[in-house]
């Protein structure tokens, strides 16, 4: 019932810390034009992350890169998550991580995104998947080089 409990403090440490050493690598290579709303929801990813909330740190990471490459737009129109992302990266490992947010969140009658023997039998893979959506939200978050 790992998923359910409160994480252990020194769980919760080394989830903040390995979250946060990509913040501290990315803002002391310089400045980066990033999104308030994107920047606002990294907050909820983390927490996400460090309570263990697999699933839902995939679903918001998603929602991050989405936001910011929306609010960094040169075009300032609102575009599609699909359109966004073909303009910004050639690197499939978005749209996958796209399909895999669409999945978890708009259900599939007989075809499950994730189940409940899932959320108790294989942690371990649910957070190596998590720890891949946040690189890619890292990278697509500080993509944009400031002043």
């Amino acid at each position: 019932m790992e998923h359910l409990d409160y994480p252990t403090f020194e769980q919760w440490n080394k989830r903040r810390d390995w979250f946060e050493a990509f913040i501290f690598s990315y803002e002391e290579a310089g400045s980066y034009l990033v999104g308030e709303q994107a920047c606002a929801i990294i907050s909820d990813v983390q927490s996400c992350f460090c309570s263990g909330a697999w699933a839902a740190t995939i679903v918001l990471t998603f929602s991050v890169i989405e936001a910011n490459l929306q609010e960094t737009n040169e075009t300032g129109k609102k575009q599609r998550a699909v359109d966004l992302l073909s303009s910004f990266s050639t690197d499939t490992r978005f749209d996958l991580l796209r399909k895999r947010r669409n999945a978890l969140i708009h259900a599939t009658p007989n075809n499950p995104a994730i189940t409940t023997d899932q959320q108790w039998e294989d942690r371990d893979s649910l957070e190596s998947e998590a720890k891949e959506a946040i690189k890619l939200m890292f990278i697509a978050f500080y993509s944009q080089i400031g002043t």
